[in-house]
């Protein structure tokens, strides 16, 4: 049987609010459709191959917490677009650190026929690297939750 998903809108951890928002994959999806200049629901429904009713959810859901914002289509038409707020790409790192993982785990070597490239010159992006203030690079063992001292 399968249970309510747990609500972690108020939990203590960053990570765990931020998958309260966009921690299901068609969210994600919709987001990196979203960078690849989709805006229209028939043009999620067709990349995504997603059932309405659940496109129509993960929309609004994305909507509602500020994530896509819907404007008039660009080509006048009634119908309306759905855009990436400013919240919503700054998900860009999110989206390129899920790609360059899958990249290099989720792959058999030459199996992967997309590459992931920046600006009209069209190069590969160097793998994003996790640096201190004073640009030091912080390693996955570098690392460390600390809670934040409260001052009186």
């Amino acid at each position: 049987m399968k249970g309510k998903r747990t609500d972690l809108q108020t939990d203590a951890c960053a990570i765990a609010r931020s998958l309260d928002v966009i921690g299901d994959w068609w969210s994600l999806l919709i987001v990196r459709d979203a960078f690849r200049e989709r805006r229209r629901f028939g043009e999620f429904q067709k990349s995504l191959g997603l059932a309405k009713n659940i496109l129509t959810t993960r929309l609004r859901k994305l909507v509602a917490v500020g994530i896509m914002g819907m404007v008039p289509a660009s080509d006048g038409s009634a119908y309306s677009e759905y855009v990436l707020t400013e919240k919503g790409e700054s998900l860009y790192l999110v989206i390129v650190a899920l790609w360059q993982w899958g990249e290099t785990y989720a792959f058999a070597p030459g199996e992967l026929n997309t590459a992931l490239v920046a600006g009209e010159k069209r190069k590969r992006l160097a793998p994003l690297e996790l640096r201190t203030r004073d640009g030091r690079i912080v390693g996955p063992r570098d690392f460390m939750w600390i809670n934040k001292l409260r001052t009186q």
